[in-house]
């Protein structure tokens, strides 16, 4: 165990847009917390105002998004923002919605971490915990897996594998901090294939997605103008970062994927999440 310093935002920050999946207009307020709060979602547009806290225990759903539920209130595609939030490791922090998703914003976690940096970080009068894998955890599915080793600090090596002519195998070995998150992970933005929105739409999926927010790709072409050659694989990190905040304690460790999910990196979790506890 490491002691540090917990930490909230300095001021309420806030920020209006549609979500990417249901497309429906969302006002989001992110609010400062006291210790050990933890990051917990609030629907302000629901009777009570119910609030649902980020933790496995309440993961729902992990197809193409994270799903987290507590009764009658249900927030989805949370990953991007808690990305944010674990990336520039904000322990405490309330975040209230009028919908049940966040803003799609620019399809990356670049807009959350300008948010938190307007906001201005804050330490807190409590220890913060980071605990540090003892043994290796393996996840594994056909051809797709997670695992994560000990490790001195918060590493992740990532290889993508895509058919598509211009995806390819891409892959990414970095040392996460706050700056090399905001220089390298925060702004890639999640990807999808002309051939999969018909499929999407049916679903009730993807209604807000736009060629700057997702980056598409047709059979032979990208639609979108990338920012990074290797977009898909730092998001790939992202979307890693986002879904082991769930655990509710920041760990330490290095992270190995091939081909994962926010299935896969759920299930490691879980993991991860018994061997702390």
């Amino acid at each position: 165990m490491l002691d540090m310093v917990q930490t909230t935002l300095a001021r309420p920050v806030s920020y209006n847009g549609i979500g990417l999946h249901a497309a429906e207009d969302v006002h989001m307020v992110l609010r400062p917390a006291p210790v050990d709060t933890g990051i917990v979602f609030v629907r302000t547009d629901l009777p009570g105002k119910p609030s649902v806290p980020a933790r496995l225990s309440y993961v729902t759903n992990t197809m193409r998004a994270t799903t987290l539920e507590n009764g009658i209130c249900k927030v989805f595609t949370v990953e991007h923002l808690l990305s944010a939030l674990y990336g520039l490791q904000i322990d405490n922090c309330i975040v209230e919605m009028d919908s049940a998703e966040p803003p799609v914003a620019d399809g990356s976690s670049l807009i959350f971490v300008n948010l938190i940096k307007q906001a201005g970080i804050m330490g807190q009068q409590a220890l913060r915990k980071v605990y540090t894998v003892q043994k290796q955890h393996l996840i594994q599915e056909d051809d797709k897996f997670i695992a994560i080793l000990p490790y001195d600090g918060l590493r992740i090596t990532f290889t993508s594998i895509n058919p598509h002519p211009l995806l390819g195998v891409q892959f990414m070995d970095i040392i996460i901090d706050p700056e090399k998150y905001v220089e390298e992970i925060a702004s890639a933005r999640t990807i999808a294939f002309t051939q999969e929105l018909e499929m999407l739409a049916k679903m009730g999926l993807g209604k807000g997605g736009t060629i700057e927010n997702v980056v598409v790709y047709d059979e032979k072409t990208c639609l979108s103008k990338l920012r990074f050659d290797d977009e898909l694989v730092r998001h790939k990190i992202l979307d890693i970062l986002g879904d082991i905040s769930l655990i509710g304690t920041p760990v330490q460790g290095h992270f190995i994927a091939v081909k994962s999910s926010h299935k896969l990196n759920n299930l490691l979790a879980h993991e991860i999440y018994n061997e702390i506890n």
